[in-house]
């Protein structure tokens, strides 16, 4: 239920902002690996939680590509 809320807020956001999501998503699971691999991570689900959330940023962004 959450993830299908999340995955419409991502359809009707413009591909610029879509974009600037990926970054910033990028940035956050670089910054948990590295927590991740000095043992300072408590949560690690939070990894696949992030992964999770650029593969469907870089869907929606291939989708409204095609569609444009």
């Amino acid at each position: 239920m959450k993830n299908t809320k999340y995955v419409e807020d991502l359809k009707n956001t413009s591909v610029a902002e879509l974009s600037a999501q990926l970054v910033e998503a990028k940035k956050e699971l670089f910054n948990l690996r590295f927590q991740n691999a000095t043992n300072q991570l408590d949560n690690t689900a939070r990894i696949r939680e992030v992964r999770r959330n650029i593969a469907r940023i870089q869907t929606v962004i291939t989708e409204a590509e095609k569609n444009a």
